[in-house]
């Protein structure tokens, strides 16, 4: 799969929408639910880089993985980076962000979520 295919991948889910956020995150964006699924970086050093949620235990074998590696501020919620998608099998990648898609829709909403960004 390329940047492209994964792109259309992760836009074809239900209720899946995307963001294109500029500097100085420059992070496309896929939620499902609100919440986030996937994301890729936009720009350089690492552009294209794209990022999904595991499982912690499936976190601790695709870190093992060349060009495979803990995403940068959101590995201690089990996010990892793939440098080149292309390098990784269409039905295992695939797999991966469906089971981040699901995550992102059955993960149930905490009333300490709704409340950031509000006046106390």
């Amino acid at each position: 799969m390329d940047i492209i295919a994964v792109k259309e991948h992760c836009s074809r889910y239900p209720g899946s929408s995307s963001k294109l956020f500029g500097p100085p995150s420059n992070v496309l964006v896929y939620y499902a639910g609100g919440r986030k699924f996937a994301y890729f970086k936009t720009s350089d050093p690492e552009k294209w880089r794209f990022s999904i949620r595991t499982t912690p235990e499936r976190f601790l074998e695709l870190t093992d993985v060349p060009g495979i590696k803990p995403a940068r501020y959101m590995a201690r919620f089990h996010w990892v980076t793939i440098v080149d998608v292309s390098t990784v099998p269409m039905d295992y990648l695939v797999e991966l962000i469906a089971w981040s898609y699901a995550k992102a829709i059955t993960r149930p909403r905490t009333a300490a979520a709704g409340q950031r960004g509000k006046a106390v």
